[in-house]
């Protein structure tokens, strides 16, 4: 675990500092900046893209970041340095621009280890039902594909959701319910290797319709094979759903119905000790604008968040047609049947993380192991700006942390967080405040 506690435990003097630092950082950026590009941390490459034509730029293994290695779980763990005003981090091709980092004081945000009664620790909110946040979370497989089961049931009131690729040109949602119930979420499709991170980091039960026999046989010799969910032992919480023409894509989970499943079944769900996010509501200092994040998947499967201001929330915008043969792209909302409302996030946060293969045969069947260990790249979009960032995950039971590149904790936005899981090989450009990733793995 990250030692945060050695900053926060100075409360007094975090406040002052961050006051003080504050109030220098918004005096010489007001002199320097206008808001919308970064001189010198981006070598002008702003100010060229408005007329260049973007080129893909791929992120470089971490070893190659300058001052910021993995780190050894068995070492001691690093105490988070006050930031420097103005910075890059090099990496091999390139710098990687930074923002203005800024740490915030604690008494006025929520951090990991401050976290108030009532707060949901995956949204830094509060839940209109606190009795929910005394039960273990849900992390329930969702498909997105094929287009006709559209629109999906109960992504919106999931806390946070995580898209990644499986095979085949398309992505699932894994969708972590915590601090809201629905009566239909899905459909619910098989697992992967990956879903046993996130049930893991949330000490959550497994939500899936079955998998491939080795994902399969490997979840139950884990540490998970109690608090798997599958249609033959959850009857009544699990069912079979409207789309009588399609029977494949037809079971949804009752998130009500389960707690009654786990009560008659003497199950565990007991309020778990899950570390907190660390949420401000107020954006850490940053020059580059994002009002849209496209990524891109395959000619099949692609979408967009569109970054709406006057609600403070980015929308999603789902492919509504491959782009084979010539056709352009083209776009509809994505919606939730349950609630009526475009699937939102409060943040979207796009983490490059190594897809690899256990042997030649997974290969062949693109059964991809998502290693969500140790530490990697990421992007974090908030607010409608850009914020070069980290991921780390040095515990297998506690979820992400999101810092800027010189290992500060980066808030994130109260709310949901929507998490865009892709390879380390993939490529990314900005274009004006629209920005690109195109997903590829090693």
């Amino acid at each position: 675990m990250f030692d945060l506690k050695t900053i926060l435990r100075s409360k007094s003097a975090i406040i002052i500092g961050g006051l003080v630092l504050f109030t220098l950082l918004v005096l010489a950026v007001s002199g320097v900046f206008d808001g919308h590009s970064v001189a010198g941390a981006q070598s002008g490459m702003a100010d060229q893209l408005g007329d260049a034509v973007p080129s893909p730029t791929p992120f470089q293994p971490q070893s190659g970041v300058s001052g910021f290695p993995f780190i050894d779980e068995a070492q001691p763990q690093p105490v988070f340095a006050t930031p420097s005003p103005m910075s890059t981090i090099t990496v091999e091709g390139g710098d990687y621009p930074t923002p203005i980092p800024l740490v915030l004081p604690t008494l006025v945000g929520i951090s990991p280890y401050s976290l108030p009664a009532g707060i949901n620790p995956l949204t830094g909110t509060t839940t209109s039902n606190p009795f929910l946040l005394e039960r273990r979370p849900m992390a329930i497989k969702v498909t997105l594909f094929p287009r006709y089961v559209r629109p999906e049931s109960g992504l919106t009131l999931a806390d946070v959701v995580f898209e990644y690729y499986i095979e085949a040109g398309l992505s699932r949602f894994i969708a972590v319910f915590y601090g809201n119930d629905s009566e239909a979420v899905g459909p619910v499709r098989s697992g992967r290797f990956f879903d046993a991170h996130v049930a893991r980091m949330y000490h959550a039960y497994l939500v899936f319709k079955y998998a491939d026999k080795r994902v399969f046989d490997y979840l139950k010799e884990s540490d998970l094979k109690d608090f798997l969910i599958v249609p033959s032992n959850a009857v009544g919480a699990i069912y079979s759903g409207p789309n009588s023409f399609d029977n494949y894509n037809n079971y949804f989970f009752n998130t009500r119905k389960f707690q009654d499943y786990l009560i008659r079944h003497g199950k565990d769900n007991t309020r778990q000790d899950l570390r907190g996010g660390y949420f401000y509501g107020v954006p850490p200092l940053a020059f580059e604008r994002a009002g849209r994040i496209y990524t891109r998947y395959s000619v099949d499967d692609y979408h967009y968040w569109e970054y709406n201001s006057s609600l403070h929330k980015y929308f999603r915008y789902q492919e509504a047609d491959d782009t084979r043969d010539g056709k352009p792209e083209s776009y509809a909302p994505l919606t939730d049947a349950v609630t009526g409302r475009q699937v939102d996030a409060d943040n979207v946060v796009v983490l490059f993380v190594p897809y690899t293969f256990a042997d030649q045969f997974q290969e062949e069947d693109e059964v991809y192991h998502i290693d969500l260990i140790k530490s990697g790249k990421a992007y974090l979009f908030r607010d409608g700006i850009a914020l070069p960032a980290l991921w780390w995950r040095l515990t297998m039971d506690q979820p992400l942390l999101i810092t800027d590149v010189n290992g500060n904790p980066l808030p994130l936005k109260p709310g949901r967080t929507f998490y865009e899981v892709i390879g380390t090989n993939s490529t990314f450009w900005q274009d004006g405040s629209d920005w690109h990733f195109r997903f590829a793995t090693p």
